[in-house]
């Protein structure tokens, strides 16, 4: 896993807590349960603070790639602005191919021999981006990199790991804490 330099991004990390970081019992996507929770939409629904962290993004990307697959709904913002902020065309990668018009499981573009860098908001399990990057290279795409925003360090890490997927993440829920004090 690669992260961000924490020297430039505590006062980002900061303002991420501040604004998405929300306390009570919630379910998470994997099952589990948590006393907290980053509410992603908070922090994409600003758009000042969604292009600082888009910016951040931008410098985890990889040489040579051919376009950014934001994944349904919380990446698709996120790929959006790193579209507009790197040049390189947006994919918008649905849960579930539609089983009407297109059919398609992406929108925006062909998938087959594409290299593409997967875009998630939080990662918990990972079992949305493993099942979606397995779909994309079922329809052709390598798979460069994985990225997100927050890492909950609750083992999606290691499960992107065990698929051969490399994980670039902005923050981790430690360092995010770690800015705020908390």
């Amino acid at each position: 896993m690669v992260s961000a330099r924490a020297s430039n991004v505590a006062p980002l990390a900061r303002r991420i807590y501040d604004r998405a970081h929300l306390r009570g019992e919630f379910r998470l996507r994997s099952g589990a349960t948590s006393s907290e929770y980053f509410d992603k939409y908070l922090f994409e629904s600003d758009p000042v603070l969604l292009r600082e962290i888009a910016q951040g993004l931008v410098g985890l990307l990889p040489d040579d790639v051919h376009a950014v697959a934001g994944l349904e709904l919380g990446g698709v913002p996120l790929a959006t602005v790193v579209s507009q902020l790197s040049g390189l065309p947006a994919l918008f990668v649905r849960k579930q191919a539609k089983t009407y018009g297109t059919c398609r499981l992406a929108e925006g573009g062909e998938v087959a021999g594409r290299r593409l860098v997967v875009i998630e908001d939080v990662i918990s399990s990972g079992g949305q981006v493993v099942a979606s990057c397995r779909a994309l290279r079922e329809l052709g795409a390598e798979i460069v990199v994985v990225l997100c925003v927050l890492d909950r360090e609750s083992g999606g890490a290691a499960n992107i790991a065990a698929e051969g997927l490399e994980l670039r993440t902005a923050f981790t829920m430690t360092k995010v804490r770690a800015a705020a004090g908390a």
